[in-house]
């Protein structure tokens, strides 16, 4: 049976010790739970920190590895210091505040770094010693960010997943971190990565883009040789596990007895860990402002608050309980009658079989976190509702949000909302709740933890599929042979050679992408040969390739087939064409450049190109469809085409490209050796029209109509100067 390795901070059992006495303690997570379904398929491992510090269990570190072996658990030992810097430091007082967007708290020094560096790389020693060549790795959470890369560089064919538990924040946030660079670069060393959200997602590849250059396509990342896939999965909850738990005895012995303390009045739950990304002062605020607004449900609703001690040594923390104690108090003793207490308070864990009941009687969810990467709390509640009555009131800022529309959404910081919220499901009619809970229930029934598990293994099977199809299209040491010897053996060569991306990589100022040194070497090398026919097929115009390139024996193709230049003779029009077009297409090629900073408009003999390379990613890219869709529209009369190419929108006369123009020395001699190497779309024409034996070369990995591919131009270019050193 195939292996999963599950990679967390934390095992799904915690190791105690009292005195001598050493305890196993379970803790069965909604992430426990949903890996426990894989089981059928996969034989799971879990790594992670069993929750003691190594020094405490020196004579007892191999005695409780064979009894977590049992559980098939594998312990990895972390010293007491590094727990200190990595979990508490680096982790919970850098990333954990910074990542829900509470900057002011986000601390950061370079021994907890040190020290989190130190830990992911003592989690890839562990693994390695038990990977074989067929597990996955699943790892999980901000404590392994780094983790993906480390394993990347001694496992390079291994299938590694990596979700993140929690937001991943914008670009702007993110850059605030010192070594942001070193966490993207090790979060790609996944071949699929997981968010909640779509937000999310769409920050990481924002980041990545704008730190590391990285080009995207869709949801996918160009990571040197390796197609990177960025999705979305929204984790679940045992529904059923939750949705049966009423009929427990100890559950329903429970629910009475709330429902005897509480008597007739409306309760609403709230449910969280004691966190400043809850957002609890600011509900206590908003109860406060709903019970000051509405005096008519006073003394008829009871807010049961629940709030699970956490961390309780960090300094934010403490202040936190200090404030929410305090509006507790002041609340209660504000409202509050002698048979009457507003807010009943909670300061505990409570096991599952007392937080059910809650849920079950909860006639009110109030879950309105700042922030938060799920919140599972919500999707819980709902399952408990087998009547289908009661009311979800959620914020906006968690991730759940995006699957619970039904719900009361709100804004977390806006007491007058909130109250509102709570007013409207106090008297929200029992046939509307079920409506809206109807709807929310099937979809978490549908889409459950069990679901979510699968799906992101299923996506991440299909990803190492992908990058192995694409892998076997990369023109190798074999295939490079192969072709050496094709081309000695011939006596009529014709290379098509795209410009930019191809021979030089992309960069944002034109002038930059001047031809060096090396490339005229190449170029004079390869045209030295009578056997050889080169020919550049480039979307530059002709004035630029005749200044460039005037004194090399070269066959010229410009503005993506508009102008040919056979050798070093005339240029010639690949057919007569118009341009009387440009004055009604201009204004709005200009218009968007105008509202797109850093775009640019370039105009040609007989086309217009709109440049969006320097321009901010998701805006460019939402310009970019804005403006192809008007294009398309104005130029179905016009005989003309918009061509999308790498970063720009081109607009030129219709039955011109690079393939019909490369056509012309096609048909020109019966070529026994025939190469074509681009890049991006506007060179699959010219894919399309060489025979299906010639060695077509797509330059970056992503889908082409191109035999084989080459990571980057560079490789390119040491394939072409090789060729030009065979005689």
């Amino acid at each position: 049976m195939k292996r999963i390795l599950v990679i967390s901070n934390r095992l799904p059992v915690t190791v105690t010790k009292r005195e001598n006495n050493i305890r196993f303690n379970p803790s069965a997570g909604g992430l426990a739970t949903g890996l426990s379904s894989l089981a059928k398929t996969y034989h799971n491992i879990w790594i992670g920190w069993p929750g003691i510090a190594v020094e405490r269990i020196r004579d007892e570190k191999n005695r409780i590895k064979r009894k977590l072996m049992q559980d098939n658990c594998h312990p990895v030992y972390l010293k007491q210091y590094d727990l200190e810097n990595y979990y508490y430091g680096f982790c919970n007082r850098t990333i954990w505040p910074l990542f829900h967007y509470f900057t002011q708290y986000s601390l950061y020094n370079r021994r907890n770094w040190d020290s989190y560096v130190k830990v992911n790389q003592i989690f890839c020693n562990e693994i390695l010693k038990i990977a074989e060549p067929d597990d996955k790795i699943w790892i999980h959470d901000y404590h392994l960010m780094l983790l993906p890369q480390l394993l990347r560089e001694k496992l390079t064919a291994a299938s590694i997943g990596f979700f993140l538990h929690i937001p991943f924040p914008s670009s702007e946030v993110f850059r605030i971190l010192p070594p942001r660079k070193e966490i993207a670069r090790g979060i790609l060393g996944a071949d699929l990565i997981g968010f909640h959200t779509y937000d999310y997602a769409h920050h990481f590849i924002q980041t990545v883009r704008r730190l590391l250059g990285y080009e995207q396509s869709r949801a996918e990342i160009n990571v040197g040789n390796r197609i990177v896939r960025i999705d979305a999965f929204p984790m679940g909850i045992d529904y059923d596990q939750f949705s049966q738990a009423g009929d427990d005895v100890t559950v329903k012995r429970e629910i009475t007895k709330i429902k005897t303390r509480v008597g007739e009045r409306k309760i609403i739950v709230s449910i969280d860990r004691l966190d400043y990304t809850k957002g609890i002062p600011q509900r206590l605020e908003a109860f406060d402002y709903f019970l000051d607004n509405n005096p008519k449900y006073r003394e008829k609703v009871t807010l049961i608050l629940v709030a699970v001690p956490s961390r309780t040594g960090v300094d934010q923390y403490a202040l936190l309980k200090k404030r929410v104690d305090e509006l507790i108090s002041r609340i209660n003793g504000k409202y509050g009658t002698i048979g009457w207490m507003p807010i009943w308070y909670l300061y505990r864990f409570l096991p599952f079989k007392s937080l059910v009941p809650l849920y079950s009687v909860g006639d009110v969810a109030l879950i309105t976190p700042i922030r938060d990467g799920m919140n599972l709390i919500a999707k819980e509640y709902l399952a408990t509702k087998t009547e289908r009555k009661g009311v979800l009131i959620l914020s906006e800022m968690a991730g759940a949000s995006k699957a619970l529309g039904e719900a009361l959404i709100v804004n977390p910081n806006d007491k007058e909302e909130i109250a509102g919220a709570l007013r409207q499901a106090l008297e929200m009619p029992p046939h509307e709740q079920v409506r809206r809970n109807e709807i929310m229930q099937k979809r978490l029934k549908r889409y459950n933890v069990e679901r979510w598990a699968h799906d992101f293994m299923e996506n991440l099977a299909r990803t190492k599929h992908k990058q192995l199809d694409m892998a076997a299209k990369n023109l190798g040491p074999e295939m490079r042979e192969h072709l050496r010897r094709d081309y000695l053996a011939s006596n009529r060569r014709l290379m098509l050679l795209d410009y930019d991306g191809t021979l030089v990589s992309f960069v944002d100022e034109p002038a930059r992408a001047m031809p060096d040194k090396e490339i005229f070497r190449i170029l004079k090398k390869l045209t030295a040969d009578k056997k050889n026919a080169v020919v550049i097929v480039s979307g530059r115009d002709r004035n630029t390739l005749d200044k460039w390139f005037n004194r090399i024996n070269l066959g010229l193709i410009g503005e993506h087939g508009v102008w040919l230049r056979k050798s070093t003779g005339k240029w010639e029009m690949l057919k007569p064409l118009r341009k009387d077009w440009k004055e009604q297409i201009k204004p709005i090629l200009e218009l968007f450049v105008d509202r797109t900073p850093g775009a640019r408009l370039e105009e040609k003999d007989f086309s217009l190109v709109w440049h969006y390379r320097k321009t901010d990613q998701r805006l460019g890219e939402l310009r970019a469809i804005e403006l192809k869709e008007r294009l398309l529209d104005i130029t179905t009369d016009l005989n003309l085409s918009v061509l999308e190419g790498s970063k720009v929108i081109e607009v030129k006369n219709e039955g011109i490209n690079k393939g019909i123009a490369a056509q012309k020395w096609l048909d020109k001699a019966k070529w026994d050796f025939i190469m074509t190497i681009g890049d991006d779309l506007t060179d699959e024409d010219t894919f399309e029209a060489v025979p299906d034996w010639a060695y077509s070369i797509k330059v970056r990995i992503g889908y082409t109509k191109a035999r084989y591919t080459l990571p980057t131009s560079n490789d390119a270019r040491i394939l072409l100067r090789e060729l030009g050193n065979l005689r």
